[in-house]
């Protein structure tokens, strides 16, 4: 790839992951494209559809699920505190763009989601998250990763829908907790 044309795509991204942040995944491409500085064509050119463009923002999500994982893992305390700390990293990692929560739990139970495969980095994520707790004898039987996202992920599309901040979902996630654990 030609050096502008990696700075156009970068550019791009950089851009839709801000006017998706403001108006969701759902906002206008044609709002990206402008102001990246860019034609449509050129946008279209380097992300042919909406999923491609969201595909490539999520990159560096997928970076943030594993760097929120390993510290998770590390930390020492309690259970309880390790999977409060873990659920509220979850729904904040889900969060980052008005729509978020929505779109990536429903990607996560839909085979032919385009975002499904860096979804599966979120479940296997979670999935560490309970094998650590398995191990302690801390959970109850049965929990599934995928359970695990889809409760967060309701709890923080309740919060995204009504406008509160990630952080006012701790007493949800923290209920949610105590039903997982033994």
């Amino acid at each position: 790839m030609r050096a502008d044309a990696k700075r156009n795509r970068d550019r791009l991204i950089e851009v839709a992951r801000e006017v998706f942040r403001e108006h969701g995944y759902d906002a206008s491409l044609d709002e990206v494209a402008k102001r990246a500085g860019v034609g449509a064509g050129t946008l279209y050119r380097h992300f042919p559809t909406r999923d491609a463009l969201l595909d490539a923002i999520m990159q560096s999500w997928v970076d943030r699920v594993n760097e929120g994982t390993e510290k998770a893992l590390a930390f020492e305390g309690p259970d309880r505190e390790l999977l409060i700390g873990w659920l509220e990293t979850y729904a904040a990692l889900i969060s980052l763009h008005k729509g978020g929560p929505a779109k990536i739990t429903s990607a996560m139970g839909d085979p032919d989601s385009p975002i499904q495969t860096k979804c599966q980095v979120l479940v296997a994520a979670s999935q560490r998250v309970i094998d650590r707790l398995e191990a302690d004898d801390a959970l109850r039987p049965g929990v599934s990763a995928l359970q695990v996202g889809q409760l967060v992920g309701g709890v923080a599309t309740v919060a995204d829908n009504a406008g509160a901040p990630v952080s006012a979902v701790r007493p949800l996630l923290e209920i949610v907790a105590d039903g997982l654990l033994r």
